[in-house]
């Protein structure tokens, strides 16, 4: 039972994303600002963080594929960052302290790294054509702020989630 609370998790976030994109008033953040929630990628970062490397990069490979094949028309561009940057934040946490308040900013740069990585392969194929500093205003600043909103929200249960599964895999 235990091997399937962490891909229910990852689905049911991947649900909630969907859920507050399609029920949240879209002005939010102000008019004509565009927020894009991050919920399952925060926890596959947390996921990384917190439980290992490697699940982290499995969890994050099947969920980018699965958010490509229902969101975006261009199957890859969340395959390859969503692991990219989980990669990117274990790497980091090779630096710094392994504690909640680096985990928490590395979260958020994590999404803002996924953020940035979308819109640049989205323009280097040419799907959007606004400027940087435009999508800046428009869609990065209020999605930042709507992901750590949510980081400082489900941070801590997340952690616990993921140290009571590590104790669970460590006792079998």
């Amino acid at each position: 039972m235990k091997k399937f609370l962490l891909p229910l998790l990852f689905l049911c976030l991947f649900i909630l994303e969907s859920l507050f994109v399609q029920y949240v008033p879209s002005d939010l953040f102000g008019h004509n600002k565009i927020i894009a929630p991050h919920f399952l990628f925060t926890a596959l970062l947390f996921l990384t963080i917190f439980v290992g490397r490697k699940p982290g990069i499995i969890y994050a490979a099947i969920f980018g594929l699965l958010f490509d094949i229902v969101y975006i028309e261009i199957i890859g561009i969340y395959l390859f960052l969503f692991p990219f940057v989980a990669y990117l934040a274990s790497k980091i946490l090779n630096i710094l302290q392994n504690n909640f308040l680096v985990a928490m900013v590395i979260t958020i740069v994590g999404n803002a790294l996924l953020e940035i990585g979308a819109y640049e392969m989205d323009h280097l194929i040419h799907v959007t054509d606004i400027d940087f500093l435009t999508y800046l205003n428009l869609r990065f600043y209020p999605t930042l702020i709507l992901n750590a909103i949510f980081v400082m929200i489900a941070g801590y249960p997340l952690k616990r989630l993921f140290e009571k599964h590590i104790e669970a895999i460590r006792a079998e």
